[in-house]
């Protein structure tokens, strides 16, 4: 288990100021200074779990299966109008990132990426039905050669920070990595109606592990 590069500077910080609070603790008032010492090493560890990358390689590359971009619970499968750059209906799939998931968003397909847009917006709940239209969002568009599969990396209320490190024209491998969202949020999937879909609301998922949907031709 490695730590992911958008942690390294949080991480750093977080420490010095958890040892800077702790001297001064110890200066003060050393007779809490076991149980300050203790708050303090459980906040870092919740800090670090957030960063947390495991290497997860898939074993095949399958441009039949849509893999889930990112470890969460599926909260929405529905079918909706995507007005952004596909603007036709299509089959919604939502993941919910929890703070306690590990953060890191992969490309569920591979291909040729198509179209990138960073949309600055609210920060409302994750799981509220307009945060997919409303919230800070990154849209990527990847086409797999058959069609086109739009991702939405979404903040929420504690996310403040998306990250994303493809680039349109860009050649992606499938279970390669995406992008981050910084303390968890949400992304949305948007598939073709005739996808048949593997997983159901509620189910905990895993990025590169679990496959959320089978396109057609299969």
């Amino acid at each position: 288990m490695k730590i992911h590069k958008e942690g390294h500077l949080i991480l750093i910080g977080s420490a010095l100021g958890l040892l800077l609070l702790n001297l001064l603790i110890y200066w003060l008032a050393p007779g809490i200074l076991f149980l300050a010492g203790f708050v303090s090493l459980f906040l870092f560890g919740m800090v670090l779990q957030f960063f947390r990358h495991p290497n997860r390689q898939i074993k095949v590359a399958n441009e039949k299966l849509v893999y889930a971009p990112a470890d969460g619970r599926v909260v929405v499968i529905e079918e909706a109008d995507e007005t952004e750059y596909l603007h036709e209906r299509r089959l919604q799939v939502s993941i919910f990132m929890s703070p306690v998931n590990v953060h890191v968003n992969r490309n569920p397909v591979g291909g040729k990426v198509r179209y990138i847009k960073h949309h600055p917006g609210k920060y409302l709940v994750a799981w509220h039905p307009k945060s997919s239209t409303e919230n800070e969002r990154t849209t990527v568009v990847i086409d797999n050669g058959q069609t086109e599969i739009l991702l939405r990396q979404i903040a929420g209320a504690m996310a403040k920070r998306i990250k994303n490190y493809l680039q349109v024209g860009q050649e992606v491998e499938q279970g390669s990595e995406m992008g981050f969202i910084k303390f968890g949020s949400r992304v949305d999937v948007f598939l073709p109606l005739d996808a048949e879909v593997k997983v159901n609301i509620g189910d905990k998922v895993k990025g590169n592990k679990t496959v959320i949907a089978r396109l057609k031709g299969s």
